[in-house]
């Protein structure tokens, strides 16, 4: 019987896949780009002609709309955890509750592991980095739909794909590290952080990069019609899922790291001590 059944379900989706192909070919749709390739690729970053009108008061990319959704979306369900599944926390926890605190224990864990000073805040920030970032960058997947001010439908992009938003979450990382080093250590922690002052532009680049690449390998991928074709699926998920999971731990790794060393405190040598250094030195 399961083999009969597993038969007729492989007929019934061979049947469904002929069909949707037929009608591709029927109605002469192709999965093909319109426009040249370079005018595609061009757009996927620049988004000088896909803009979307913000209430009507200016144009914005759509990478701004999606970085607004992403965020309303974090913010409904974190008030969904706090008010209905946060106070049915038990002593032998279920898997909502163990899948939540594995999650908190692991970022509260690389927190304290990269800085001993200072790490609930750290732990509170870098987990809400890396649910943003995984979060935004899945969020393309759902292939939401909005209208651009020529009247065109788009599909809103990943918010981190916009070298806006990569720069804003780089900018606010930074600025994490130099007021932590400033609280814990003194001036000494905050010039500490400051001399690495290239590493905004590192973690916005490394974000927008790796964000921006996957978007344009899928979008070179559905621009062909020889490849549109169940391709652009695999493609998409892969891309999306990996960049997902590996861009949430390498900021979250490095704003920690980061956090730990400017927070550290510097303690001086007395001169007593220095002397001894200094003519222990010398007379070597």
């Amino acid at each position: 019987m399961d083999k009969r059944k597993r038969t007729r379900e492989l007929i019934v989706f061979a049947c469904v896949v002929l069909l949707l192909l037929a009608g591709v070919v029927l109605t002469g749709s192709s999965g093909g780009g319109h426009g040249s390739i370079r005018e595609v690729m061009k757009d996927a970053v620049l988004h000088e002609s896909a803009k979307i009108s913000l209430f009507g008061l200016t144009e914005v990319n759509p990478g701004l709309i999606s970085a607004y959704v992403v965020t309303g979306i974090l913010i409904f369900l974190a008030l969904l955890c706090r008010i209905f599944v946060i106070p049915k926390f038990t002593v032998i926890p279920g898997k909502l509750q163990l899948l939540l605190e594995e999650a908190v224990g692991l970022f509260d864990a690389m927190a304290k592991g990269n800085s001993p000073h200072r790490n609930k805040f750290l732990g509170a920030y870098i987990f809400t980095a890396g649910a943003y970032i995984c979060l935004s960058t899945l969020f393309e997947m759902l292939g939401l739909q909005a209208v651009t001010t020529e009247g065109a439908s788009i599909s809103l992009p990943a918010p981190l794909s916009d070298i806006n938003g990569a720069i804003a979450m780089g900018v606010m990382s930074y600025g994490v590290i130099l007021i932590g080093g400033l609280v814990s250590a003194g001036l000494g922690g905050f010039f500490h952080a400051l001399k690495d002052f290239s590493l905004p532009i590192s973690m916005s680049f490394r974000l927008f990069g790796a964000l921006l690449s996957g978007a344009l390998v899928t979008e070179l991928v559905y621009y062909y019609t020889a490849l549109s074709f169940v391709l652009p699926v695999i493609v998409g998920v892969l891309f999306t899922v990996i960049h997902a999971l590996i861009q949430a731990y390498v900021l979250t790794m490095l704003v920690s790291t980061f956090y730990g060393e400017s927070t550290e405190k510097h303690e001086k040598k007395p001169k007593e001590q220095k002397i001894k250094e200094q003519r222990g030195s010398a007379s070597a």
